[in-house]
């Protein structure tokens, strides 16, 4: 992950795990083979009328838990939600026995789902969800990720073990002032896409900024598999369903797309050995049309070139399609020995209020709910990046990142893209490692 990030500090590390779909900084081993009986039956969505304390854990320190606990005590004072953070050094690794210990927490962040599961360390949020109506809150592949079968091994389905708190996506920066210059408006299909690179090209400007250096060209390849197979047949793939594959027609087309751009040069010289942050920076200094990023640079960019970038979902074949964004959420789960399950269930509802979607976009991320009443200042790009995440959770179109599929995909994406994006390898050849490796992680 630090590889993806590195101007991030570690002490994100376990925050952008989670947000940025990142595979874990560490394993959850410890305590991961305890067995205590997750508890289920009767739930209730009462809350107590007397005091009550509700304890937290958390890696995550962008201040968001820390502000959605002051807003949850401040409108229910007689409830303290004792917030507890530990570093993504040590989260990670003393996790599992947190949560198998007599003085469990109520809540604790998940950056993956893990042993916890499988160890029976967190509770079967589904009598929640009926009794809350989050099946009908949340768009249903928000919740998927982290739905698992019992043994945790199939991601995707079964049962749901945590809720989001907030959310990443990955989409397309665009210059406004190149674009206008050029003629060039807001792409709404593949073919207008596909025209504006031309365009850009023919006009000597860089069609698409990219640094490859850590394989983030992965986001333009799954950008376009998502757009033409649809998020569910790709989060199929994502999430281990057997049988699945990733040399479908949207990878096929994806392919040969970066490689094509790559021939065009549509791309800039030397992508493979720039990484994400000099490609932000070049960006933000005029360098190319389109940069595929996710939300978490909007304000960096924002700052870097104040209302000069607009942001899109990748456009599909023509204006009906429906949207599809890579991304996913730091998410909260109910150990099975909490002593408050009920009261905890309570904060997770809460998470899906307007309160808390301005909490959540006013900290950095996206909200779970809500995203049409929160807004940044006229002009900020996050303002577009709002909208489209908005489309992309009206059309269910959300997907997680390719890279956490399994624990060597990330390495995969990386050495492959660099390889097609060098003119050493196929189109073919590239998406034939790509299920290799699936298939390694999936057996």
């Amino acid at each position: 992950m630090s590889a993806r990030f590195p101007r991030r500090t570690a002490a994100m590390c376990a925050l952008l795990v989670a947000a940025t779909g990142l595979t874990a900084c560490n394993g959850l081993t410890p305590g991961g083979g305890t067995k205590s009986a997750a508890p289920s039956g009767p739930v209730s969505t009462a809350l107590p009328t007397g005091n009550a304390t509700l304890t937290v854990v958390s890696s995550e320190n962008a201040g968001t838990t820390k502000a959605l606990a002051e807003a949850f005590h401040a409108k229910h004072p007689n409830i303290t939600v004792d917030f507890q953070y530990t570093g993504p050094d040590d989260y990670d690794k003393s996790l599992n026995l947190k949560l198998s210990s007599d003085d469990a927490p109520d809540l604790a962040l998940l950056n993956k789902l893990g042993t916890t599961v499988k160890g029976n360390l967190i509770r079967d949020l589904d009598p929640y969800t009926q009794a809350y109506g989050w099946d009908t809150k949340y768009p249903s592949s928000q919740l998927d990720q982290w739905r698992a079968s019992d043994d945790g091994k199939q991601l995707g389905a079964g049962h749901l073990w945590a809720a989001p708190a907030g959310f990443s996506v990955v989409g397309v920066y665009y210059n406004k002032e190149i674009a206008a210059k050029l003629g060039i408006g807001v792409p709404k299909t593949r073919a207008e896409f596909e025209a504006a690179l031309a365009k850009a090209k023919a006009a000597g400007e860089l069609p698409v900024q990219l640094g490859n250096l850590q394989g983030h060209s992965s986001f333009v390849v799954q950008s376009i598999v998502d757009s033409v197979d649809g998020a569910a047949k790709t989060s199929d793939w994502v999430n281990g369903k057997q049988g699945s594959t990733v040399d479908t027609r949207g990878g096929a087309d994806a392919a040969t797309t970066l490689s094509d751009w790559a021939k065009k040069g549509y791309l800039p010289e030397g992508a493979n050995g720039t990484d994400l942050p000099g490609s932000v920076a070049a960006f933000t200094k005029g360098s190319g049309l389109f940069l595929f990023d996710g939300s978490w640079d909007a304000q960096v960019i924002d700052k870097a070139a104040p209302g000069k970038v607009g942001f899109l979902p990748f456009p599909g074949a023509d204006a009906a399609s429906k949207a599809t964004g890579i991304g996913t959420s730091v998410a909260y789960a109910i150990p099975a020995k909490s002593k408050n399950p009920d009261l905890a269930a309570a904060f997770l509802d809460f998470m899906n209020t307007p309160e808390a979607a301005q909490i959540q976009f006013s900290t950095g991320f996206l909200p779970v709910a809500h995203a049409d009443q929160v807004k940044a200042p006229e002009g900020n790009v996050m303002n577009e990046v709002t909208a489209a995440w908005g489309k992309v959770n009206t059309d269910n179109g959300l997907v997680n990142f390719f890279a956490n599929t399994d624990a060597t995909m990330n390495d995969t994406l990386t050495s492959q893209g660099q390889q097609l994006i060098g003119g050493k390898t196929t189109p073919d050849a590239y998406l034939a490692a790509l299920q290799a490796d699936w298939l390694k992680g999936h057996q």
